[in-house]
């Protein structure tokens, strides 16, 4: 909605322009990419800073904003005033939420909804933990990012695949099978699942690398052992695959517990070991166009000239590394799902990586390689600790989760110890906190998890929004069957109306933006602009006190289509609906 209203702006504005300097080349997108919002309400709902208009019209800011402003005009608009170089827009209201709540109201959560998607592909790589790891708070980047980029895109129209790309080959499962022979038993792995793996993982890579403050002394026959048991692995062996296979099995119905949690699913759960017998006719593809060159016995893609360090392709070994398989894995998704765009969710720390293979992949003549994107995002601490696997120091994110979940339960036991359903609704709002808390944050940020931040109940967090999204529903419950009724016409009283409808009309711009830049964050903070524009209508506006049968009803409706942004805008970031909390 208001879209149409920033390009009826736009047009109106634009022949204001055109009278000054008619041949400027200014056109009406240029004059909509102009206008923003107001930091204060007071200073209008829309605004064109005129002084990036000064030097194509040769005029004054104050000047451009006073010739603007009479030409600004329309059912729309309400007023434009010229304040010091900018021009300040006020819309109407009654306008705004005649044309809004009935457009809301009918198509539900469906309200929002680009199409600029529709017949196109979008393959998105995500989560992808490496197997016989738990699942810890710095996997919580990649997987909620992830599928709020494919929610949002399949939002949009497109036709999404979720690829979760295993990290199940390499030299780390030698480790682990040796550590299982030396150390395990069937017994043991079958009553302690993934725990009893990392415990295994832990102490191998303690007795190959050593221990100082165990009195550990590093071996490096046990190193050699482990590689020698990969290689195994590597020519077929049946018994080191089969515990392989097994130990896959072990860690998936782990995860499959924190994506249920989550509310995720995959489309393909093809990891690392099926490109094996993929990337000998990539690297061939490389030799024959004589883009491969040997440097120090180790096989490379030279990107001097594109300032990058060298692409490996081919250790001295023979062996091959990431941008080998990560090359030979998007051959086969675009082979497989024509994808438009092939996205990739993974830490900053990978940046490098990418540039090199996306551009080797442009250099071997694919001419898809532009629909590759990277969307890197920040590290994550504890308390200002860093995590690793290998040493046992990690936050798993089911025992966040869990402490996430008890306090909520301690709340609601206080609180509405009455309350049916106690268990999903403590875990949807447990598990929300978690998610909200990560995704409030720009993607690319450094985040230092801190325990009690998260898990705050107070202050812009995923329980305040989700008790919002309550609120929204036990009002229209009370209300029954007057929501039913059909309302010809919204009327706009107060202040408080009028800004949540400016707030609701925003959601397919902040969409738009979401995508654009591959950033869930500007959903959670529309999340809770919505919220918090509806809090101050419900406690300024009576709903069932109003006199006035058609106020009643307009907020009636207000309210309802509240209830569908919210629930649709929840959906974009994996937050659970909550009709009671």
């Amino acid at each position: 909605m208001m879209m149409k209203i920033k390009a009826q702006l736009a047009e109106a504005i634009l022949g204001g322009v055109l009278s000054i300097a008619p041949d400027c080349g200014m056109d009406a997108e240029g004059v909509q990419n102009l206008l923003e919002y107001p930091p204060d309400p007071a200073m209008g709902d829309i605004a064109l800073p005129c002084f990036k208009l000064a030097k194509i019209l040769r005029r004054s800011p104050v000047q451009i904003a006073a010739t603007l402003a009479p030409l600004v005009a329309g059912d729309c608009i309400e007023r434009a005033e010229a304040v010091n170089g900018y021009l300040n827009i006020y819309l109407s209201g009654e306008y705004l939420a005649n044309a809004l709540i009935p457009e809301i109201l009918e198509k539900k959560e469906s309200y929002g909804a680009p199409d600029f998607g529709k017949g196109k592909t979008v393959v998105l790589d995500y989560s992808s933990p490496n197997v016989a790891k738990p699942f810890h708070i710095g996997h919580l980047g990649t997987t909620v990012i992830g599928h709020s980029l494919k929610r949002l895109h399949e939002f949009a129209g497109y036709k999404c695949v979720g690829i979760n790309y295993l990290g199940d080959w390499g030299t780390q499962f030698g480790k682990l099978i040796l550590a299982y022979r030396l150390w395990g038993s069937k017994e043991q792995i079958e009553e302690g699942g993934i725990d009893e793996l990392v415990k295994l993982y832990v102490k191998i890579n303690n007795a190959i690398s050593g221990n100082e403050e165990q009195g550990i002394a590093p071996n490096k026959e046990y190193a050699d052992q482990a590689r020698a048991e990969f290689h195994k692995m590597e020519l077929g062996d049946e018994e080191n695959l089969a515990l392989w296979k097994w130990f896959i099995k072990i860690s998936l119905d782990e995860y499959e517990k924190t994506y249920k949690q989550l509310g995720i699913t995959f489309d393909s759960y093809l990891g690392e070991s099926f490109y094996t017998d993929k990337m000998p006719a990539q690297v061939e593809k490389l030799r024959e166009m004589g883009l491969l060159k040997i440097d120090d016995g180790a096989s490379i893609v030279d990107l001097e000239q594109y300032g990058m360090p060298p692409c490996l392709i081919l250790k001295r070994d023979g062996s091959t590394l990431y941008p080998t398989r990560d090359i030979a894995a998007a051959v086969y998704r675009k082979g497989e799902y024509n994808f438009d765009k092939c996205i990739y969710v993974t830490s900053n720390q990978q940046i490098l990586h990418f540039q090199q293979w996306f551009k080797v992949v442009e250099l071997m003549g694919y001419d898809w390689y532009e629909g590759l994107v990277h969307v890197p995002y920040g590290t994550v601490s504890v308390n200002g600790a860093k995590l690793a696997t290998r040493t046992g120091n990690v936050v798993l994110l089911k025992d966040l989760f869990a402490a996430a979940i008890e306090k909520v339960t301690e709340i609601m036991e206080e609180k509405n110890p009455a309350l049916k359903g106690r268990e999903d609704i403590a875990e949807a709002v447990g598990v929300g906190a978690i998610v909200f808390y990560y995704l409030s944050n720009n993607r690319i940020k450094d985040i230092n998890f801190n325990m009690e931040d998260a898990l705050s109940f107070d202050g812009n967090t995923g329980p305040y929004v989700q008790y919002t999204y309550a609120r929204a529903c036990s009002i229209l419950e009370k209300a029954g069957d007057e929501t039913l009724k059909a309302v010809d016409s919204v009327t706009i009283t107060t202040p408080q109306e009028r800004a949540l409808c400016i707030v609701l009309s925003q959601y397919e711009e902040k969409v738009r933006m979401a995508i654009r830049d591959y950033e869930p964050s500007v959903v959670t903070r529309y999340i809770l602009d919505v919220a918090t524009a509806f809090n101050r209508f419900y406690h300024e506006c009576s709903i069932f006190g109003a006199e006035d049968p058609a106020v009643k009803a307009s907020r009636l409706a207000l309210t309802e289509a509240t209830k569908h942004v919210l629930g649709s805008a929840f959906g974009l970031i994996c937050l659970r609906k909550t009709e009671k909390i």
